[in-house]
């Protein structure tokens, strides 16, 4: 494989193809049982003690594996299976009574990655609307319609679920809610032009 082309084709192969190169893949041996959920399927299992796996995308504080002729989200919280020591997530600082801003949704959305495709959800062109409105507590609900790039991906929910939880780790938000749409219809021409780049698509 030369170069990635053809999003279509691409997308339902490996994660670690971009623009043509393969990025460096470790291989290791989980050290417990580990909890994953199966990619494209979006089903909950345990790979056991001792399987092999390829580590092929650690992006967004999540692993993407490659075990057993699959593929798997691993979560931060099981690095330790994977030999691995979680990223640690450094927090800004935020004055007292600070409120979110939509600078700061767009930035934490760009930290959420399909875990098949090395690119963030923003560049991706997967959000369609973000929107922060007044709660009568004085704090605030974000709300975010999202997409993924194909209509029977089951890790629609575990994406939009790594989304709200870490967007209620902002400043003065009380609830959050990602809500996944269909219309319109994903196109990578909906890729901005840092995604196109990564993809090998410019």
């Amino acid at each position: 494989m030369d170069a990635v082309s053809d999003f279509s084709a691409w997308q339902g192969g490996f994660p670690f193809y971009i623009a043509g190169d393969m990025t460096s893949v470790t291989t290791v041996t989980l050290s417990r049982d580990t909890e994953a959920v199966q990619i494209p399927a979006g089903h909950v299992v345990t790979l056991p003690a001792g399987s092999e796996v390829d580590i092929t995308q650690t992006l967004g504080g999540t692993y993407t594996v490659h075990a057993n002729g699959g593929l798997y989200r691993i979560a931060q919280k099981d690095a330790d299976a994977l030999g691995l020591k979680p990223d640690e997530i450094v927090g800004k600082s935020f004055a007292e009574g600070e409120q979110v801003t939509e600078q700061l949704v767009w930035e934490t959305l760009r930290t959420c990655y399909d875990p098949e495709i090395p690119v963030n959800i923003v560049d991706l062109g997967l959000v369609y609307d973000m929107g922060i409105e007044p709660l009568p507590t004085g704090n605030k609900k974000v709300f975010v319609k999202m997409t993924l790039t194909a209509p029977g991906c089951g890790m629609g929910a575990t994406i939009a679920g790594d989304a709200q939880q870490k967007i209620l780790m902002l400043p003065g938000v009380e609830d959050a809610g990602v809500e996944i749409v269909w219309d319109p219809p994903w196109h990578q021409s909906m890729i901005t032009a840092d995604g196109r780049r990564l993809l090998g698509f410019e």
